[in-house]
């Protein structure tokens, strides 16, 4: 089926429906397990375009996509008082990544490669000058070039980290990004509302928030990325989820 004839498929349903559609299909009502898929194709669409730029056909994204999707149905919990929505993103974030992660290597451009050859040359020379590791920020300058643009090429030669994966261990329970995420309480994945929100902060916000909801890095990723300590980003992160808190619930 293709992407426009899904998508008109797709008419707006109360949170209460979708709620009473769940408990059905988690009764064994196979037929409102499809009505909820069929309302939420949008929503998978959404998420296929993050990874439109990796090498895959999108319709075999929106595939894998949909089977997150059919999981997040399955166990999302109705005793929680959490939008449908905002639990089912991670769950297919996190299918389409293990697909492209069992898949094998990601499909990297030609461009991208030859620029994060230049960018790694680069940080060498000015870490020997420098005696530490250059900040994103002083590449951009040096190069003249988006400290966007140096983000993505650094990332494009690395393996994509699963939602699912073990951030850190709280007394020998894991703890995973998708368990920070729902801590949070928040309807971060409210697309349209959380895009809004996500202007309202400042340029090292942004990136904090790209590199740790969108890219899956740890906390400790981050600060050697930013040049900063790992208490530094817990703080940050903070104030950023409790800023978009405040922001998204006004």
């Amino acid at each position: 089926m293709s992407q426009n004839s899904q998508i008109k498929k797709n008419i707006s349903l109360s949170n209460e429906t979708v709620r009473e559609l769940i408990n059905k299909s988690q009764s064994g009502d196979e037929k409102a397990r499809d009505e909820i898929v069929e309302h939420n194709t949008r929503l998978v669409w959404s998420v296929v375009q993050r990874f439109l730029n990796r090498g895959y056909e999108p319709d075999d994204l929106f595939q894998i996509g949909c089977i997150g999707l059919i999981k997040s149905i399955d166990k999302f919990d109705l005793s929680y008082e959490v939008r449908f929505s905002t639990y089912a993103v991670p769950m297919i974030i996190g299918e389409i990544q293990r697909f492209i992660r069992d898949d094998g290597s990601l499909k990297v451009s030609r461009s991208l490669k030859e620029l994060n050859n230049k960018i790694r040359i680069k940080k060498d020379e000015l870490t020997k000058q420098l005696g530490e590791s250059p900040s994103i920020s002083m590449l951009s300058k040096e190069m003249n070039i988006p400290k966007e643009d140096i983000i993505l090429a650094l990332e494009a030669n690395q393996q994509p980290h699963s939602i699912h994966e073990t951030v850190y261990e709280n007394e020998g329970d894991p703890i995973t990004l998708m368990d920070q995420i729902a801590d949070q309480n928040t309807e971060w994945f409210d697309h349209i509302a959380l895009k809004e929100a996500v202007r309202h902060l400042n340029e090292r916000e942004r990136l904090i928030v790209y590199l740790r909801y969108y890219k899956d890095q740890t906390q400790s990723e981050v600060a050697e990325r930013l040049s900063i300590s790992q208490v530094q980003v817990s703080r940050l992160e903070k104030n950023i989820l409790n800023h978009l808190k405040e922001y998204l619930n006004q």
